[in-house]
């Protein structure tokens, strides 16, 4: 079957509250990185409380005022291990994230397929 998926919910929670207790551990307030980002400080704060869930380009906008990198915010440490050997740069954070807003609309094979697509297609490159 597979691992199963936390609820958003969970997800949300979690890296808001992590994103909550990296930004009191440095003594900063949701107004500096506001300052530091450009988001609002109203965003900010519903991410911190749980109600929205950042996109991978904006949790890279608060790493970076924090002084972080993005797989401190993953609680789990072989994620977080993972994440920080890849060193992503900008552009292709942008691109994940383009990946990841419009495969929240595919069905679970519609995945399997694009994921088989994307594996196929970078064997032919190698080659």
């Amino acid at each position: 079957m597979g691992v199963p998926v936390p609820p958003a919910v969970t997800i949300a929670n979690s890296i808001g509250t992590t994103i909550r207790s990296y930004r009191l551990q440095k003594g900063m307030s949701q107004g500096d990185i506001e300052k530091r980002t450009g988001l609002l400080r109203c965003y900010l704060s519903r991410v911190e409380n749980g109600h929205t869930v950042p996109s991978l380009e904006t949790l890279q906008k608060i790493a970076y005022a924090l002084d972080l990198q993005l797989a401190q915010f993953f609680s789990d440490e072989a994620v977080s291990r993972e994440m920080s050997a890849l060193k992503l740069s900008e552009e292709e954070i942008r691109f994940l994230t383009q990946i990841q807003r419009y495969s929240a609309r595919l069905s679970e094979n519609d995945r399997k397929l694009l994921l088989a697509m994307v594996r196929k297609f970078a064997q032919t490159t190698l080659v």
